[in-house]
């Protein structure tokens, strides 16, 4: 909330007030030492309860803005960082543009001024990665559907074959082909599995992260599982199996990143006023699925979600996108963000009334 008790006189600083940009000015440490009036609005913070508070305590860490803040504090370099995702607890993160300057006054070194990017671009991109990731999945199941045929007559093929050799050793063959041919009719019906009918229902997210906690620690013993949850959720409408497969899929994906070793942790926020497929709601689920394994490959960061795509040796690349078409069926959200030590999926679900 912005500080109803701003000093009537902020010194120097009482002009930044008139400007509609959020302002943040730091100290040569990175401490806060003044926030205009348009940063408390922006950030949903007082100034009284972050002066003299580290510039982390307001932003997180970023991706690029620390190595931007070294060069402004050590260089007197200028920075402008495009579409800055600042992440907050209970909150949607803010998508920001962000330029940092040198300043000379009293106990103040650099100078940050945000500016909210146009909700209409956001929305435009995430429409256009949605379209690719729509003809991506149409493209894979169309190739599913003709290759479902063809490997039904190998396998038939094969059992007649079996039938007809009499050498035992020859008859292993057959039973390589018909393995396989078993195995590949399997990925395929996996493929197909996201045109599956929903069942939406009454349910308390919270009942469905134990059944997947339950799945996983019985699969990896080794693992640690925390709970992170906010009890004050409401119960809201969804298909029950279709979440359990997803989460299932984004948390199995985690530990065998991890070899079934280290810590997952399942956590749960309301976050408010909420843009989702171009459509707002009042309320919504922030579900987040975090690991400290290795992180994501920086070279499929950014398909991670496409059919066939996968960072481990021997994996389908099935379970994140079979998670992201479940989501999508719920008008959802699901993101990733990853780096060596912490990897954290965010799915955004609507909270509402209607089945």
């Amino acid at each position: 909330m912005p500080d109803l008790h701003r000093p009537s006189n902020p010194g120097p600083f009482a002009g930044l007030d008139l400007l509609s940009s959020a302002i943040v000015l730091v100290d040569a440490e990175l401490v806060i030492r003044y926030l205009n009036a348009g940063a408390e609005n922006l950030f949903e913070v007082s100034q009284r309860r972050l002066l003299g508070q580290p510039l982390s305590a307001l932003l997180g860490e970023p991706a690029g803005l620390r190595a931007a803040l070294h060069n402004a504090l050590h260089k007197n370099w200028s920075y402008t960082g495009q579409n800055l995702k600042i992440a907050r607890s209970d909150a949607e993160p803010l998508h920001l543009d962000c330029t940092v300057s040198p300043a000379e006054a009293v106990g103040v070194r650099l100078l940050l001024e945000f500016r909210p990017i146009d909700a209409q671009l956001r929305v435009a991109r995430e429409e256009q990665l949605l379209q690719q990731q729509q003809a991506s999945r149409e493209l894979i199941r169309n190739l599913a559907h003709e290759i479902k045929n063809p490997l039904g007559g190998i396998r038939g093929s094969a059992q007649l074959l079996e039938r007809e050799l009499g050498d035992p050793q020859l008859r292993e063959y057959t039973e390589v082909i018909i393995a396989e041919a078993d195995r590949l009719q399997d990925l395929m019906s996996r493929l197909l599995t996201s045109h599956c009918m929903m069942r939406p229902g009454q349910l308390n997210i919270h009942d469905v992260l134990e059944r997947v906690r339950r799945l996983i620690l019985a699969e990896f013993p080794e693992l640690a599982v925390r709970r992170d949850y906010d009890t004050s959720l409401p119960e809201f409408t969804a298909d029950r199996e279709q979440l359990i497969q997803a989460i299932l899929n984004i948390a199995r994906n985690a530990a065998q990143a991890m070899g079934g070793r280290g810590e997952i942790r399942l956590r749960t926020r309301v976050a408010r006023q909420v843009t989702l497929a171009k459509r707002r709601f009042k309320l919504a689920l922030e579900l987040q699925v975090i690991d400290n394994g290795p992180g994501i490959p920086e070279e499929i960061r950014d398909k991670i979600f496409y059919p066939l795509v996968s960072g481990r040796e021997g994996g389908s690349g099935l379970g994140l996108s079979l998670a992201q078409s479940f989501i999508e069926q719920h008008q959802g959200m699901i993101e990733v963000d990853s780096r060596r030590g912490r990897t954290c999926f965010t799915i955004l679900l609507p909270i509402t009334d209607r089945a």
